[in-house]
């Protein structure tokens, strides 16, 4: 998935986030650090996931299981950086979102998170009207 090139097109996320990058981002090369781009991601994630409680009356718990960055190229402070998500895919207690970093129009990375459904006692199936909720943000074609 993440190979597809159409990854590394903003129209392809059905939601997009602005964050602003901090001086404090930068490494000794003057570009964006490793550790920034993640907390970069981790801020749309966080913020997809209040947007989706602000249009439902769900509060769905999940957790996350995975995190894959893959790095494109590299991210320059003060630029902001323009995030879109989307849905990739769902499996039976988990689904996949799918994120791409942007600079002045410009891939310069991807992240794929897994996120794993939280029952009661763990892991458990996402209920179906999570799974709509979630369904209705997927990658567009």
């Amino acid at each position: 998935m993440r190979t597809d090139p159409r990854r590394r097109e903003a129209d392809a996320y059905p939601w997009i986030a602005q964050v602003a990058t901090r001086f404090g981002d930068m490494d000794v090369n003057r570009h964006l650090n490793n550790v920034a781009v993640a907390r970069l991601y981790e801020e749309v994630r966080v913020r997809f996931n209040g947007h989706l409680r602000t249009l439902h009356d769900l509060q769905p718990h999940y957790l996350v299981g995975h995190v894959a960055i893959d790095y494109l190229g590299e991210g320059r402070y003060p630029l902001p950086a323009t995030i879109g998500y989307g849905i990739a895919s769902f499996g039976r207690a988990s689904f996949r979102a799918a994120m791409a970093m942007f600079q002045n129009g410009r891939c310069i990375g991807l992240c794929d998170t897994v996120m794993v459904y939280r029952g009661d006692a763990g892991p458990a199936p996402i209920p179906e009207v999570v799974r709509a909720m979630l369904g209705e943000w997927t990658l567009r074609p």
